[in-house]
């Protein structure tokens, strides 16, 4: 493969094809983890920089796997993949349509920029992604994973997810 029959535009198409394996309906893209996407060689080689959500992230593997099968399915015969974490990845990388998406399918998305102007945290008004209430409480810090905290709503009675902000 070379870079002329390649454009740069075709690759996230096809990394934007990838999904996040804890939160199926956002891609890859849509949390903002890749960093960078470099060809090599003509193109014969691809680089791919991306950062986890948080360190240690079990997703991380599944996610290189993923986009190595995607980029060698698609002709490219060597693909690196990078982990970079400096910058620590924020909540503010997710695009809107990704926080879109995760409303979509019953997760509150993060509402605000990860720390007020003096650099603290604090409790975010959580509106309920099934009835859009913001009548909510909190009923666990943690979730199904370590990213997200458990909520209930208290008009509609459903309990659901909030990505925490961080």
């Amino acid at each position: 493969m070379s870079e002329e029959n390649i454009a740069m535009s075709q690759v996230y198409q096809w990394l934007s094809e990838i999904s996040d394996p804890e939160i199926p309906a956002v891609s890859i893209l849509d949390l903002g983890i890749v960093r960078d996407v470099i060809l090599i060689d003509d193109g014969a080689e691809i680089s791919v920089t991306i950062t986890p959500t948080y360190s240690g992230c079990p997703a991380m593997d599944l996610i290189s796997m993923q986009i190595r099968m995607a980029l060698m399915s698609r002709g490219f015969k060597k693909v690196h993949i990078e982990m970079q974490l400096a910058p620590a990845w924020t909540t503010d990388w997710i695009t809107e349509k990704g926080k879109a998406k995760m409303k979509a399918y019953g997760i509150a998305p993060p509402i605000r920029k990860a720390k007020d102007a003096l650099g603290l945290f604090e409790e975010d008004e959580v509106e309920c992604p099934h009835c859009h209430s913001f009548h909510t409480e909190m009923v666990s810090q943690f979730g199904a994973t370590s990213c997200k905290s458990m909520y209930r709503c208290l008009d509609c009675k459903e309990p659901f997810e909030h990505f925490k902000c961080h």
